[in-house]
């Protein structure tokens, strides 16, 4: 598929500590199946996908991110212009749910304050070892201003839909005039530049005539 074929490109990221199966939920959504040889990442890793979401064409290209505090400084570089995250945390590791704050606080900070996130708790498959409820989670994303969702890159369980939800939202504040694509750093591109002709700033009659004409 061409970029002309396109409607958008979005930048991802998935963030969060060492081991909470980063790598196998973006192996999962790209691959459909499960990564049974997952080493750690060293530094970053990309993978892309072509969705379709609310009727357009989107592609998300995904940067997976090395959780260990070594890479911290090399993954931090990536961070600028992404769109959206995927903030993951195993739902068996206190430790790592008790990290999400600091990897939160860099996604807004060296990406953008309007990044959209989704808080995944991967190894649902691994209910009987959970450390942390669903309800502390779902409290957590609320004050925060995320989404949520349960995952299992074992199983496949919510991965796409994760993605799917961070893009249909990213998609939703495009529309709605909360985004704006041609913002440097938005970490979004029109896929064919003839989209920038049917987004008109609202407000004045001329525009408003132009919209009615096309």
């Amino acid at each position: 598929m061409v970029k002309g074929d396109l409607d958008f490109l979005f930048k991802f990221l998935v963030i969060g500590s060492a081991g909470t199966g980063k790598s196998c939920l973006l192996h999962q959504f790209i691959e459909n199946k499960f990564k049974q040889d997952s080493n750690h990442t060293i530094g970053v890793e990309f993978g892309s996908r072509v969705v379709n979401v609310g009727g357009k064409t989107v592609k998300l290209q995904i940067w997976d991110t090395a959780g260990q505090e070594r890479f911290r400084s090399v993954t931090r570089s990536y961070y600028r212009g992404a769109a959206g995250a995927l903030l993951v945390y195993d739902i068996t590791s206190r430790e790592t749910y008790n990290a999400l704050t600091n990897w939160l606080t860099d996604a807004r900070t060296l990406a953008s304050p309007n990044i959209v996130i989704i808080l995944c708790g991967n190894k649902k498959d691994l209910d009987a070892d959970r450390e942390v409820t669903f309800l502390e989670a779902s409290r957590f994303a609320q004050e925060n201003e995320l989404m949520f969702l349960e995952t299992s890159a074992l199983t496949g369980e919510n991965v796409e839909e994760a993605f799917l939800k961070c893009a249909r939202t990213i998609l939703n504040k495009i529309e709605s005039g909360e985004l704006d694509p041609e913002r440097m750093g938005s970490g979004i591109q029109y896929g064919d530049a003839s989209l920038r002709q049917l987004r008109q700033p609202r407000g004045s009659a001329a525009q408003t005539k132009q919209q009615c004409n096309c």
